[in-house]
Order: C-alpha cells, then sequence, then structure tokens
C-alpha cells in the first residue's frame, strides 16, 4: 500500500477506515531533516488513535514559514524518508498556508502538535471540536530541531548563515 497519497485518494482510504471503526489522528509540519525529536514526536502521535496521517508542508509552503534557504530537502523526498517510519500510516502534501482545509476535509479524530504550540494557537482546533474530536499537545523534545542541526553544521565546518 501506498503511504503518500493526494487529499482526495486518501480521504476515501479514511472514510473506509472510518466505518471499520478506526480512530484518525491527524498531524502536520515541514519535517526538513528528520531528526529524534521528530521521530519521538511521530511516535507519541501515533499512540493517539488507530491511523496517523501526516500532512506534509510543501516546497513552497515551507519556504513562506521557514525562508528562502528552505526547505533542505525536497518535498517528494522528505515524505519519502518519512513513509518508511512505521508509526506513519498516511502522508499528504499540502501548499496551503495552514493546513486547515484538509483539517476540515478529512475531519480527524485528534489533531496533534507539538509542545511549541499552545492550544490556542492550533488551527483546526475548533473545527475539530465541532465534530466530536480533540485536540492533543505531545511535549517537543528540548534542544532537537533542524534549526540546531544546520547550526552545528555551519559552526562544525566553520561557515556562517
Amino acid at each position: 500500500m501506498d503511504k503518500i497519497l493526494d487529499r482526495t485518494a486518501l480521504k476515501e482510504n479514511l472514510d473506509l477506515l472510518r466505518k471499520e471503526g478506526k480512530k484518525i489522528a491527524f498531524t502536520n509540519g515541514c519535517f526538513d531533516i528528520l531528526h529524534v525529536g521528530h521521530v519521538r514526536y511521530l511516535k507519541e502521535a501515533r499512540k493517539t488513535a488507530d491511523v496517523l496521517v501526516l500532512a506534509l508542508n510543501s516546497d513552497s509552503s515551507v519556504q513562506t514559514i521557514k525562508g528562502p534557504k528552505r526547505p533542505l530537502v525536497p518535498e517528494k523526498e522528505r515524505a519519502e524518508v518519512l513513509a518508511s517510519l512505521e508509526c506513519i500510516d498516511f502522508i499528504t502534501i499540502f501548499s496551503e498556508p495552514t493546513p486547515l482545509e484538509l483539517i476540515c476535509l478529512l475531519k480527524p479524530d485528534v489533531l496533534i502538535k507539538g509542545g511549541d504550540w499552545a492550544e490556542e494557537q492550533v488551527v483546526g482546533r475548533k473545527e475539530i471540536r465541532q465534530w466530536g474530536g480533540r485536540v492533543e499537545i505531545i511535549p517537543e523534545v528540548a534542544g532537537k530541531s533542524t534549526t540546531n542541526i544546520v547550526d552545528k553544521v555551519m559552526a562544525v565546518y566553520g561557515l556562517e548563515k
């Protein structure tokens, strides 16, 4: 089974799983350089439901969020690496500024964000509650980020940003 799907195919798969009584969790992010913070977060996210969907920011949306030098890894490669993780059931790539449209289409049971987000900041929190879902905040792994990895590489190799 292919884990990387467009939103239409993903919705069809999720509708079938929901009919089987499965609970769906949804998270999103850039996941530019996969690191231990990401892996721990995704493993915890998977524990919240039967199925974990990851909405991956497209290259253009990563640039909007992180700046013109990012992403370091192209979206198709990021998706392929993430698809290799057992804890992720499905991945879809989105280009919108936020995942709200996708959340409203897929109607997950659980909306998950990392501990660097306050629940009041989570896009889709109001909408998910309308259909009886919930928001889960998973604590972040302190000091683990793509930015920290880039900074370390730059320092070790004597380069400046």
